[in-house]
């Protein structure tokens, strides 16, 4: 089973969002959900394919099982995480991207590469402002 956008409604614009309250409520909702530090990681670590519970937890580090189990059930409901159950003993379960889930992780490669790119900038940016601070105090 994969998942895949609706044609059915438009879809908001972010620019949209000034004119239309309900744009924006829907707009900062998906981007709560898809945005959080540990559906990044999922994500990013789903992009190089299917992987169990167990090789995820090993690969995000940080991550309890808790929150894995919760974020996990949360990228599955939005239709971005596919979870296959093979019935053997024990059960078998593994969890990969569906074609939502991949546009996502095309967007969240760009952006740790723009990260990647910009950082000498971002981080001279940070001691410039760090400088006037302190010499402010």
């Amino acid at each position: 089973m994969d998942v895949r956008v609706s044609e059915t409604a438009p879809s908001p614009s972010p620019s949209t969002c000034a004119q239309n309250s309900d744009a924006c409520a829907v707009i900062r909702s998906i981007l709560a959900r898809t945005t959080d530090k540990w559906s990044i990681l999922i994500v990013k670590s789903l992009g190089r394919g299917p992987h169990r519970f167990s090789e995820l937890r090993r690969a995000i580090d940080g991550i309890s099982q808790r929150m894995l189990t919760l974020t996990l059930r949360n990228l599955e409901r939005d239709g971005l995480v596919l979870r296959t159950v093979t019935p053997t003993t024990p059960p078998r379960v593994d969890y990969e991207l569906t074609t939502l889930g991949e546009s996502l992780w095309t967007l969240t490669e760009a952006f740790g590469q723009w990260a990647l790119s910009n950082r000498p900038e971002i981080e001279a940016a940070r001691s410039r402002f760090d400088a006037r601070l302190d010499a402010n105090t």
